[in-house]
């Protein structure tokens, strides 16, 4: 069956997917894998599959904000992904976690306005636990090998979901979702959690840190630092070999 926005078919698709922002990286990614191809191209929605540690599985990029990642999201469950998992950048929300760390997302604060529309206010988007537990495990194992050139570190918590990515004449209370006990900001995670919640999928996410999202720890942003371009290439890392893991674990 054809995906008519992906433009992908549904016999192409495996069971296990990383989804992530840039189309670009989506490539990069898709150089990890064995056998890879290119299934599709379709505005920013780039799709690749191939061979990693003997599992298939699927690399798509979804774009930038939670209206068009659920598309993404939607159409990738309906072509029979199970699992998915993000990887992505966000902003940090405490020096605890500087540029060049990693954060492994176990839910997301809503405040997006494509989920209002999806689920009830005060419904949860929350990480599937084996997929959380998996990424753990396999970004604190690189975290222990590459200590001595970690420029930051691994964290595990909560992230929040925002839509504007510039501010406007309306203020984003950073500092709330700071002193509650979030660990950083980005703009797709929650979309990806309800949308596999209502789909019957699992999913989880992780970030690497480019930046503060808090003003008060702010500097001039700058993503293409080495310690995030390291931080990325962890995520990446953590996620295929978790990807991995738990494939194994399913054909138990």
């Amino acid at each position: 069956m054809l995906m008519p926005i992906l433009q992908i078919h549904s016999e192409d698709m495996p069971a296990y997917a990383i989804v992530c922002g840039d189309p670009a990286r989506a490539e990069k990614i898709s150089r990890k894998l064995e056998q890879a191809r290119e299934l599709a191209f379709s505005r920013e929605y780039r799709t690749f599959v191939g061979l990693y540690e003997g599992v298939q599985i699927a690399v798509v990029s979804h774009g930038v904000g939670s209206p068009g990642a659920a598309v993404c999201f939607e159409e990738l469950i309906r072509a029979g992904v199970t699992t998915l998992i993000r990887v992505g950048t966000a902003g940090s929300y405490t020096a605890d976690y500087p540029a060049g760390s990693v954060i492994v997302s176990t839910a997301a604060v809503r405040t997006d306005g494509l989920t209002r529309q999806l689920v009830p206010d005060g419904f949860p988007a929350v990480a599937d636990i084996g997929v959380t537990q998996a990424l753990i495990e396999a970004a604190r194992e690189q975290e222990s090998a590459d200590a001595a050139t970690f420029a930051g570190k691994v964290g595990v918590g909560i992230t929040v979901t925002l839509d504007a990515f510039f501010a406007g004449v309306e203020e984003i209370p950073h500092r709330k979702y700071k002193q509650a006990g979030a660990l950083a900001a980005e703009m797709e995670i929650a979309a990806l959690y309800i949308v596999s919640t209502l789909r019957g999928a699992r999913a989880g996410a992780i970030v690497a840190i480019d930046g503060f999202a808090d003003s008060d720890l702010a500097a001039e942003y700058d993503p293409h630092t080495d310690a995030v371009g390291q931080a990325v290439e962890r995520e990446i890392n953590a996620a295929l070999r978790a990807l991995a893991a738990l494939a194994r674990q399913d054909q138990v």
